[in-house]
């Protein structure tokens, strides 16, 4: 075969080959689309909101600090001579319990020296007395009309008496504080407490305003909470100390379990704004913070420094509808689904706390509240539920 038939063989076979590509693509059928401009309203969740009578609750962190604080310090001179086991870091002892004693041996004898001047300028007293009832007795005998008041006390010994009254007084506060310095060689805990630090034992040498260690109260605890000013409207505080103010419930999630709490009292407002924050400050007071007097051993109890949480309770709000917090919208509106339509309401809030939002006007109760985030959110847009979605 010569070379022109095989370039025309080719040229057929070429020719036939795009003869039937382009019978394959003008004979492929065409699809059709249906039903493409069918709108789908969109799908979110809703929940029917409540409407009545509620207690707001704040949230808000402190510190737990000792209400009473104490640094003990002699008030005499002296060598420590015992310390009870119960003085010790961490230890509990009861109001008037000893802690230390400092040896008394110098202050008993001044005691004893003072006791016996007293003894002796109640005696001169007694002989003074004495010299006055003869001096009387003479001078009535005398009958010396002529002298003057002043003439009359020297004869009748008057000034030597004055002396006399004025040494007994100095003998007796003399024998008085004697007394107490025997009194201050016994250093008692002024209150139920537990010691935080201790500085000195047996054999220690103390002097006055020496640091011997610092006790804390243990029937009270405050904790110290801030809140915005706008807030303390709704809350309770009492009237007098016989009062409790409102309920505080104290947690702290890194150091106690899920479920434990401890439970305060709002007690003062702080009557200063902190100065970084300009929030109110308020004291809760809790009472027990170690649990001493309760019987359950397994509550957990309060430290010094201690960051807790405290969640109060406010007064009652009524006729209000109850929104979560995390549902209320840009510019104080809620989206609401009526009709199967969104639509954007704005509201008048009467109260925010931790977790809620208390609306007194634009959405009623039993509406439902779309809790759905909406990328593009219009009015009117449809809008449907799982609920609707299983029905259709």
């Amino acid at each position: 075969m010569n070379k022109k038939s095989i370039l025309i063989i080719c040229a057929l076979i070429l020719l036939v080959t795009i003869a039937i590509v382009f019978l394959i693509f003008t004979t492929e059928p065409t699809a059709k689309s249906e039903a493409a401009t069918k709108k789908t309203a969109m799908l979110v969740s809703v929940e029917a909101v409540k409407e009545g009578s509620f207690i707001p609750e704040f949230v808000a962190t402190g510190t737990v600090q000792p209400i009473e604080d104490v640094q003990l310090s002699p008030l005499v001179n002296g060598q420590v001579i015992q310390r009870t086991a119960a003085f010790v870091p961490g230890g509990v002892v009861k109001k008037g319990h000893l802690l230390l004693k400092i040896d008394p041996s110098d202050y008993e004898n001044q005691l004893e020296l003072r006791k016996s001047e007293l003894l002796q300028a109640e005696t001169n007293l007694t002989i003074e007395m004495g010299r006055q009832h003869i001096a009387e007795q003479d001078f009535a005998l005398v009958g010396a009309d002529s002298l003057s008041d002043k003439q009359k006390s020297l004869v009748l010994r008057q000034p030597q008496l004055n002396a006399v009254k004025a040494q007994l007084q100095a003998a007796r506060a003399a024998a008085d504080q004697a007394t107490l310095n025997v009194r201050r060689t016994r250093i008692s805990a002024p209150f139920d407490a537990q010691v935080i630090s201790q500085n000195v034992t047996t054999g220690s040498q103390v002097t006055p305003g020496d640091n011997l260690g610092r006790l804390v109260g243990i029937d009270y605890y405050w904790v110290e909470v801030s809140l915005p000013i706008n807030k303390l409207k709704w809350l309770s505080f009492p009237s007098s100390d016989k009062e409790q103010g409102a309920v505080v419930k104290i947690s702290n999630k890194t150091s106690w379990g899920e479920n434990e709490s401890r439970t305060g009292y709002l007690h003062k407002k702080i009557g200063a704004l902190d100065q970084q924050t300009r929030l109110a400050r308020l004291l809760v007071k809790v009472p027990d913070p170690l649990g001493l007097e309760t019987p359950d051993e397994n509550i957990p109890t309060l430290m010094v420094g201690e960051f807790v949480e405290a969640h109060i309770q406010g007064k009652r709000i009524e006729q209000v509808v109850k929104l979560d917090r995390n549902h209320l919208r840009n510019n104080r509106t809620v989206w609401v689904m009526h009709d199967g339509k969104l639509e954007i309401r704005e509201v008048n809030i009467r109260l925010i706390d931790a977790n809620h939002v208390y609306i007194s006007d634009g959405i009623q109760g039993g509406e439902k509240i779309v809790t759905t985030n909406i990328s593009t959110v219009t009015e009117g847009v449809p809008l449907r539920t799982e609920k609707d979605s299983v029905t259709d």
